[in-house]
């Protein structure tokens, strides 16, 4: 089955160095993910970001806790870094965050390459429910990155 893709570019008023420097911090992630997925980071803090990295934490979606695993699979320090799900709610996830300097300000694009549980019934799990849910978590998280970085 072919994955779904969502992809946002979010324009960040600082300097690349000040941006990257927060998403290599993985307790910022609370910071970026909406109150109701009752997220939680289950590894140990600071996690160290480098190719290999696992992080655990936990979710809640629509009320039904997982336990998530991600790994790192590409970091590329001022540039990009790649997290891949080895566990978790979603069939795939394969989260690429791809930096660009801009001199005063930052641009980054999010893509995220993801496939909803569901087997055949996937394409009506992801209309009905997922899809929704995904664009909602981004759209929270451009909000909050204006807010934070303003």
């Amino acid at each position: 089955m072919k994955p779904h893709i969502l992809e946002v570019t979010t324009i960040i008023n600082k300097p690349i160095a000040e941006v990257f420097d927060f998403f290599s911090k993985a307790e910022n992630l609370n910071a970026l993910t909406p109150p109701e997925l009752e997220f939680k980071i289950l590894s140990p803090l600071p996690i160290e970001m480098k190719p290999g990295a696992l992080i655990d934490y936990r979710i809640k979606l629509n009320g039904i806790p997982f336990n998530w695993r991600t790994e790192i699979c590409v970091w590329e320090p001022g540039k990009k870094f790649v997290d891949q799900q080895i566990k978790g709610p979603y069939v795939r996830w394969h989260h690429t965050h791809s930096f660009v300097d801009k001199g005063h300000f930052t641009e980054m694009t999010d893509r995220v390459e993801y496939l909803s549980p569901g087997w055949i019934l996937e394409p009506i799990v992801h209309n009905l429910i997922v899809k929704k849910r995904v664009e909602a978590i981004f759209k929270y998280r451009e909000k909050k990155l204006s807010e934070l970085f303003k």
